[in-house]
């Protein structure tokens, strides 16, 4: 009989605003907050409940706060669907700024806010978290090519519209399957979170949004496949278009003519982006002992300065930051 496999939980609660700072500090990483009003008591809880696919944290707080959490070399990147039950929740990000009630989601990066906001008097939030891998994914089938750029998120939702109540249906059900046991199943779980990852790309406007609303374009010819194919056999060695249209069985300007039609892009460029994510998953492997130069030079990246400045248009931090971050080491990116 197989075993069965349950979600990981923990509660933590009490009733000082410095003794919620401290535990969830040793939590989730460097956590600063400060209320927004004096308050003589401040009572608390979290609930925490965790699978391979999604977490859930329910949160309820006696007064309004606002917090930051600096990531550590254990934080993971998730897309967060925020459920208020009672209250707010609020955050920014550079010039964009949200907030969510109890007729409006929240969603955003988890890395990206700059401050968050906790308010109305005895707040209740439900926060469901996805794995940021599952909508990269996602992201990639759905645009049939390597997405590197930030998604840039429109963070406020309304249940109100077609998409608001579909997102909201299928988080609570996920919500409901990582609380109680009796009803978990990984399976459902990993269907449902891949339902939502498709759903929130296809229905919530964000960077590349105008892209699905263009004519579908036809299935990319063969050559195309094939290209694309021996580049993601081949992503490490060192290989030039001629080499690739020769897979292929095209000419180097049929190869650059069909990429242009088919992938909205140059296959240089597809090359380059495949090669960048090789990159970045070995500057956040915390085991890759090799240094930076040896990571940008092994992923066929021959000018430091350049790949510095393409890494970081594309994932908003320079490669040593990275690597800095996922080692526990203080950042600085000038």
């Amino acid at each position: 009989m197989p075993q069965e496999i349950r979600p990981s939980t923990f509660k933590y609660f009490g009733s000082s605003f410095d003794g919620m700072i401290d535990k969830l500090s040793g939590a989730f990483g460097k956590f600063e907050g400060e209320l927004i009003d004096r308050a003589e008591d401040f009572h608390w809880s979290l609930d925490y409940s965790s699978s391979d696919w999604a977490s859930v944290i329910t949160g309820y707080h006696q007064h309004e706060f606002q917090f930051k959490i600096e990531p550590t070399e254990s934080s993971v990147e998730y897309l967060s669907i925020v459920l208020p039950r009672s209250g707010g929740m609020g955050f920014s990000h550079g010039s964009t700024k949200a907030d969510a009630g109890r007729d409006r989601l929240l969603l955003y990066n988890t890395l990206e806010p700059e401050q968050v906001r906790m308010y109305g008097q005895s707040n209740v939030i439900d926060e469901l978290l996805i794995d940021w891998n599952i909508i990269q994914q996602t992201l990639d089938q759905t645009f049939e090519r390597p997405i590197g750029e930030s998604l840039a998120l429109v963070p406020e939702l309304e249940k109100t519209t077609a998409g608001g109540q579909m997102i909201a249906a299928l988080a609570e059900t996920a919500i409901r399957s990582l609380r109680d046991p009796s009803i978990h199943s990984p399976v459902a779980l990993a269907h449902i979170t891949q339902a939502l990852a498709d759903l929130i790309i296809r229905a919530v406007p964000h960077r590349l949004s105008q892209f699905l609303e263009r004519k579908p374009c036809m299935i990319a010819p063969w050559h195309i496949r094939r290209a694309i194919e021996f580049m993601e056999a081949n992503v490490s060695r060192p290989i030039r278009m001629p080499m690739v249209a020769e897979a292929a069985g095209v000419s180097t300007r049929a190869l650059q003519l069909g990429f242009r039609a088919f992938r909205e892009t140059t296959p240089a460029a597809y090359l380059s982006m495949l090669r960048l994510r090789g990159a970045r998953l070995d500057l956040l492997d915390p085991e890759n002992a090799n240094t930076t130069k040896q990571i940008c030079l092994k992923w066929g990246f021959f000018h430091f300065g350049r790949f510095s400045a393409i890494y970081r248009s594309t994932y908003g931090e320079c490669p040593s930051a990275t690597r800095k971050r996922v080692r526990g080491a203080p950042v600085y990116c000038p």
